[in-house]
């Protein structure tokens, strides 16, 4: 896969941090499966790994104050 970035040939299966910020929280999601260039570090997420972020945050909206922390692998 090229980076989609620097357009090198050096995207690796990684895990990463996801950060997103709500209407009245932050989100930080640990160790979510994506892809990072090696060469840039740019990070790329498959559309069904998007998708139970996307679930993720829903719930998290719904339950958390201001900051709220969670590992992917324990929420997906």
């Amino acid at each position: 896969m090229k980076c989609l970035l620097c357009k090198a040939d050096s995207m690796e299966k990684s895990k990463s941090t996801y950060f997103a910020e709500l209407k009245d929280c932050y989100v930080i999601i640990e160790n979510v499966p994506c892809f990072k260039c090696s060469q840039c570090g740019e990070v790329v997420y498959s559309a069904s790994v998007m998708e139970k972020i996307e679930n993720i945050l829903d719930t998290a909206q719904k339950i958390a104050s201001k900051i709220f922390i969670m590992d992917y692998d324990k929420a997906a």
